[in-house]
């Protein structure tokens, strides 16, 4: 955790109402404790140049206005913590089919710059770095938040080992869109069926052209009908389905996926952090599910 910045607009609350929505859900849960990414394995995929300031906690004003608040050490510390997290979660998830991380899933950094409350893009990192370390070959990153993945998709454009896939509110930010390999825009007020229409469409698709070895999942609940910033309509059940398929069509085929936690925005912290752990929690009950089938047959 880092305290609450004193500019900008971003609250920091619901991440450890998160871990206390987990604990007290009454599932067997395994929580895993991160160290912080190296700073070559950032170095990797950001101008060495703005890692260099995010370390030394100096970060331009111009930058911290658009990621959306300063920079200070402790924001420093979470955010290497939080990358080393979504690298974990890959690893885990190779040995268990399915792992979380709590945080991360911040897909709107680029290069030399963070945006939209996101500062280092963890999705990015852990991608390149398990393709370098021969972890994985073909990786494919699935981006259900409400806002597209224009970090993720600018940082791995033109990489045939890294497919990115954005579904999205075609009218929420980012204003000026990037180019994922699969781009699909939603009218505002799309619900649960034309959602998972359109999902159902194009992810199995994906999977059996692309043929990845490992799915990373942007696992966002802002889609939620009652999400501060979305536009989309989803339902609580609705989000429950879509995280359900997500892992279903990635474990079917025996492919290990790793989410992160993504976007959710509202005045009640607690309920956007009870949004993030029914997800998680669907995801696992979903993972160990296929497991039962692999062990069945």
């Amino acid at each position: 955790m880092a305290p609450r910045p004193e500019r900008g607009t971003f609250k920091f609350d619901k991440y450890f109402l998160v871990m206390e929505e987990l604990r007290s859900a009454g599932s067997a849960i395994t929580e895993h404790a991160p160290d912080p990414c190296p700073r070559e394995w950032l170095e990797a995929v950001h101008d060495p140049e703005y890692v260099d300031e995010v370390l030394r906690a100096e970060v331009p004003h111009a930058k911290e206005r658009r990621i959306g608040f300063p920079v200070t050490e402790a924001i420093r510390d979470r955010v290497r913590h939080t990358n080393g997290g979504t690298w974990l979660a890959a690893k885990l998830a190779k040995q268990h089919g399915y792992a979380a991380n709590s945080a991360a899933g911040s897909h709107h950094a680029l290069a030399d710059t963070g945006a939209g409350y996101c500062v280092f893009n963890d999705l990015a990192v852990a991608s390149n770095r398990l393709i370098a370390k021969g972890d994985a070959k073909r990786i494919l990153i699935v981006d259900l938040d409400v806002h597209q993945g224009d970090g993720t998709a600018s940082l791995t454009a033109g990489r045939e080992d890294i497919v990115t896939f954005s579904v999205h509110a075609e009218k929420n930010f980012p204003v000026r869109k990037a180019r994922s390999n699969l781009d699909i825009g939603l009218p505002d007020g799309t619900a649960d069926a034309a959602y998972m229409t359109v999902l159902q469409n194009h992810l199995p698709k994906l999977l059996e052209g692309f043929a990845p070895d490992f799915v990373f999942y942007q696992a966002g609940v802002d889609p939620h009908e009652g999400d501060k910033l979305g536009r989309l309509a989803l339902t609580s059940e609705g989000l429950i389905e879509r995280d359900r398929f997500v892992v279903r069509e990635a474990r079917k085929r025996g492919l290990p996926i790793a989410s992160a936690l993504g976007g959710g925005y509202g005045d009640d912290q607690r309920e956007v952090a009870a949004r993030h752990a029914r997800s998680m929690l669907a995801m696992a009950h979903e993972n160990a599910a296929q497991n039962a089938r692999f062990r069945a047959s």
